[in-house]
């Protein structure tokens, strides 16, 4: 195993477990503790987990963005069923916008499995290689520049394109829901486009677990209001409940629970 898998596979037993011993690492990477250490301590120099006594942890720290294909991971039964409202919601032979979100991608890959006949955009590169050829669907990747971080198409080139287009539905990603009730990003690039989007959609459906709520990120995209239906899971707390009936946003719940139960059955 070459350092980068190894660097890999540790910060997936993270994301999957929370905080782990060293002992419990070095197993699941088979390596040494002393090889385990130096790799703990260079996935803390780039922010990625942060080191406890005797073991670490994903870190949470607004500044780091961790890679796509990691958080893809995380509260993964809650995105699955998150996304499983959110296709009982698509309206066959409508235009939909696609966003680069991991819980997003999750919808995507319940439309692979059932596909509807659609018209659907997007400006990641995931979700458009997981509907890639699937019938019926009219696939559109918008142009741009490349975030790699999130495997996004952003920039002037993106936002010309979207200007020109109009979405029936939405569905938007979140990387923080802050105290505020406000959506932010960590990339201002990323803030942006999706403001595009938010004003060139007839109707958005935001996806966001609870994990997402109380989290601050650096860009304001917009306020949670009214034109908004907010999918997310059954963990999301009493307070932020009223505090969406207050701002007039529709909530739609999500059992993730149902969820890990037909994946151990399955």
């Amino acid at each position: 195993m070459t350092k980068d898998e190894r660097l890999s596979l540790i910060c997936q037993h993270l994301y999957s477990h929370g905080e782990s011993t060293i002992q419990t690492i070095a197993e699941i990477a088979d390596a040494s503790l002393a090889t385990v250490r130096r790799d703990l301590l260079s996935l803390e120099a780039d922010g990625t987990i942060h080191r406890t006594h005797g073991g670490a942890r994903i870190a949470k720290s607004a500044g780091v963005e961790v890679a796509f294909d990691l958080r893809e991971n995380q509260n993964l039964f809650a995105k699955r069923a998150i996304a499983e409202v959110a296709y009982e919601q698509i309206v066959p032979g409508s235009t939909v916008f696609l966003d680069a979100g991991t819980t997003v991608l999750q919808l995507a890959r319940r439309l692979r499995l059932d596909p509807l006949p659609l018209s659907v955009f997007t400006n990641c590169l995931n979700v458009a290689q997981v509907l890639m050829n699937t019938p019926g669907i009219t696939l559109v990747l918008l142009g741009g520049q490349l975030r790699a971080e999130n495997a996004s198409m952003v920039g002037a080139l993106a936002e010309a394109m979207i200007e020109n287009l109009w979405f029936d539905q939405l569905f938007l990603g979140a990387g923080a829901i802050a105290p505020d009730a406000c959506i932010y990003s960590l990339d201002a690039s990323e803030a942006q486009l999706n403001q595009k989007m938010l004003a060139r959609a007839g109707h958005t459906l935001l996806l966001a677990d609870s994990s997402k709520f109380d989290q601050r990120l650096t860009y304001r995209v917009a306020p949670l209001n009214p034109s908004l239906t907010l999918i997310s899971d059954e963990l999301l707390p009493a307070n932020w409940r009223a505090r969406l009936k207050e701002v007039g946003c529709t909530l739609l719940k999500a059992s993730s629970q149902a969820i890990a139960a037909e994946g151990q059955t399955a």
